[in-house]
């Protein structure tokens, strides 16, 4: 086997995270496929790089040796991909117009892209419709948009656009009184749930169907109000309602975010752009994308226990 920079990489993350388990979480492989790699990178080189111990891995006297020459050529290669996108991006224009559905991650990637592109004019459209954003691409009024689609409800995607998927299966959490009964739980369910008023802004494409769909497996009937998310925080901080939120939600007095029990309420979360584009062009505005995620992430409380709890692949945040 002839050794490659994704190599270098993974014996870099074991070794800066302390053990196998936190190196593939943060390099988005499971445990097993990641110690087979580290098996044949050892065979290729003809020694053993790490001890394993209960507590984790450290690198043996090889293993240092190696790590020593690594870390440079992958501090390298990293440089000079992050220029080459810079440049490829700035190529385009001098201007760069995004979309996106409401999210936290929005300030993060706008910080990420005017650090990226300092002389281009950067601007985004937020928008409650995914599929209004969609079409705006189409119609080449934004040049992407960053969208979330409800699980059961998907959004009409126009022809010739092309998706770069951030994440297949985000789960939607729930945002309850501090006060009621269930708040002190790490994880609510439905029955939980089952008596109190619920509150859904119908405005958001696919988010009553989805919450309709939940309801009706779980055999469920409860009261509804429909309303704009911006003033729902109020509304359960009140004791008034509870309702679906985004797992990167931050707590506010007066209320709690926890996880669904089973998370039957989902989304997906994708870039969509017009398809025949350059590809190091997305591949600049998806990374700095999924680096703003990852921030977020494993900055909200609620999200980052239960990626740890279901030893979630997401990648540490940046």
């Amino acid at each position: 086997m002839d050794l490659e920079v994704r190599h270098l990489r993974v014996l870099c993350a074991i070794a800066d995270t302390g053990s196998v388990r936190k190196a593939a979480r943060q390099l988005g492989m499971t445990q097993p496929s990641l110690t087979t790699q580290l098996r044949r990178i050892e065979n290729a080189l003809g020694g053993q790089l790490f001890v394993r111990e209960r507590s984790g891995s450290r690198p043996t006297a090889l293993g240092h040796t190696v790590l020593h020459r690594a870390r440079p050529i992958v501090a390298e290669m990293t440089a000079l991909v992050d220029e080459t996108r810079s440049a490829v991006v700035r190529e385009q224009g001098t201007r760069l117009r995004v979309g996106s559905t409401g999210s936290r991650a929005v300030a993060g990637w706008l910080r990420r892209l005017r650090a990226r592109l300092p002389g281009t004019d950067t601007t985004i459209r937020i928008d409650l419709s995914g599929n209004a954003l969609l079409r705006m691409v189409a119609a080449g009024q934004l040049d992407a948009a960053f969208v979330h689609e409800v699980e059961g409800a998907p959004l009409r995607v126009p022809d010739g656009l092309a998706e770069r998927e951030l994440l297949a299966r985000e789960p939607q959490f729930i945002a309850l009184p501090a006060t009621h009964p269930a708040a002190g739980l790490d994880c609510v369910t439905l029955a939980d749930l089952a008596d109190d008023q619920w509150m859904v802004d119908p405005s958001v494409d696919g988010e009553w169907a989805g919450l309709r769909r939940i309801f009706t497996a779980a055999g469920m009937d409860p009261r509804v109000m429909h309303g704009d998310y911006l003033a729902a925080a109020d509304l359960v901080a009140a004791g008034e309602v509870v309702t679906p939120c985004q797992p990167t939600s931050r707590p506010r007095p007066g209320m709690v975010v926890r996880p669904l029990r089973g998370d039957p309420l989902a989304v997906r979360l994708f870039l969509a752009y017009r398809g025949g584009q350059d590809t190091e062009w997305v591949d600049a505005l998806f990374a700095d994308l999924r680096d703003a995620y990852m921030e977020v992430a494993w900055a909200s409380t609620a999200y980052r226990e239960w990626l740890v709890r279901n030893e979630s692949p997401l990648p540490v945040g940046s």
